[in-house]
């Protein structure tokens, strides 16, 4: 049979669903994340592949504002719960569900797209480039000492039900979205995601605890995390699991991390996907025991070249005309004169002769300031045509905050 590809119909989402979690290894989602990306889906924006009355393939795309350099919070489509069966691979059953969701989101006047992948190497293929990294680590607290800024002890801490306290929490983190660029503006619903805590997914680990940092009454930062104990024959070694931490300031942070590397009965905190310029990095004594390592962590695409690059501000004058392949969205395709600041941007088609070339998947590695043009430049990606033009628009693109993806989708 011909495989149809339509919007997702609320009577079929058991299914379709079924579909991408026999994608994603054949473990059921918990009842209450099953319940939650229900909630979430917007039925209007998911398609579903069908053979006949078997669904093959699943995809969505979740309505955000992404921040991006200079602050400003820009209407993005976020990429999600992507699967074609096993069955059906190789039959362009991907292409075209990615085809569908491009075409709809320029149609929907959204500029980007944006998505966290399973399999990076699948999207560059569609345009996206790694535009976000995350770090993850392993602070050996047995070995590792922590040295806090001045006002550290200024803060004071104290425990809370995270259900209870998640206005407070969800307060800080909207103070946080337009600091950082690749930060989520929390749609409605969305708070309930960081307190998602299925009992069968703690694999040995406690409940979910919070802890909050306040000073003179206000809260100023926040912890989501979880004890695993470890009772070896030489002692405790338990570890302690951050799920999330958000200071509003540098002493809110500290004293949030030094909080968590003194728990008792542990010697190790385990975190996962922090920006690359996080502060912990720099309070601990010997930063090579904490053994770090990078992943990516948010593709980016730009849907419409011209609106996306005038949606940012840039951190240095910039006037360069960029050639742009883009063969999966010709409509990118061509010769752009790119010219801002730190105040704005403008972005139109130009005849003038081009000064870099690259293609809209570098674009979107450098949209948001994480990744630099110069050493996209060194792997052969962008070509430098007008000398001195490469340095100019990559001091330009750059942001003086690391992006950050602080959950997925």
């Amino acid at each position: 049979m011909t495989t149809e590809l339509r919007v997702l119909d609320p009577s079929e989402w058991d299914r379709w669903f079924g579909v991408l979690e026999l994608a994603f290894g054949g473990v059921p989602e918990a009842p209450e994340a099953r319940r939650l990306w229900r909630d979430l889906t917007e039925f209007d924006r998911f398609l579903g592949a069908w053979d006949g009355d078997l669904c093959v393939g699943t995809a969505g795309a979740f309505t955000f504002r992404l921040t991006v350099p200079g602050g400003a919070s820009v209407p993005a489509g976020g990429v999600t719960m992507v699967s074609v069966a096993g069955t059906h691979r190789r039959r362009g059953i991907l292409t075209s569900m990615m085809r569908r969701q491009l075409d709809d989101l320029r149609a929907a006047g959204e500029p980007l797209a944006v998505l966290t992948a399973s399999e990076p190497e699948i999207y560059g293929r569609f345009g996206y480039g790694v535009g976000a990294y995350a770090v993850r680590a392993t602070i050996d607290t047995t070995r590792v000492r922590l040295t806090v800024p001045e006002g550290t002890d200024g803060v004071s801490l104290r425990m809370a039900d995270p259900a209870e306290s998640s206005a407070a929490c969800e307060a800080v983190h909207a103070k946080l979205v337009p600091v950082r660029p690749g930060m989520l503006a929390r749609q409605p619903e969305w708070e309930r995601q960081p307190l998602l805590d299925p009992p069968g997914e703690r694999a040995g680990a406690s409940p979910l605890l919070c802890v909050l940092a306040e000073r003179g009454g206000e809260v100023v930062g926040f912890a989501h995390y979880a004890i695993k104990p470890d009772w070896a024959p030489a002692g405790s070694g338990g570890s302690v699991d951050v799920h999330q931490l958000m200071g509003l300031d540098p002493t809110a942070g500290a004293a949030l991390w030094r909080f968590l590397c003194s728990v008792d009965l542990t010697s190790s905190v385990l975190l996962r996907g922090r920006p690359v310029d996080d502060g912990w990095q720099h309070l601990v004594s010997d930063v090579r025991r904490c053994e770090p390592t990078l992943r990516d962590a948010l593709h980016v695409r730009l849907v419409e070249v011209g609106a996306a690059l005038e949606a940012r501000t840039y951190q240095a004058p910039v006037d360069v005309v960029l050639e742009v392949a883009d063969a999966f969205c010709p409509w990118n395709e061509g010769r752009w004169r790119l010219t801002g600041d730190a105040k704005g941007a403008s972005c139109v088609r130009t005849g003038d002769a081009p000064d870099l070339a690259l293609s809209v998947r570098e674009l979107g590695a450098a949209y948001l300031g994480g990744t630099s043009l110069v050493s996209l430049a060194a792997a052969g990606r962008v070509r430098e045509l007008r000398e001195g033009a490469l340095v100019e628009a990559s001091v330009a693109f750059g942001s003086p905050v690391a992006p950050w993806l602080p959950h997925g989708f």
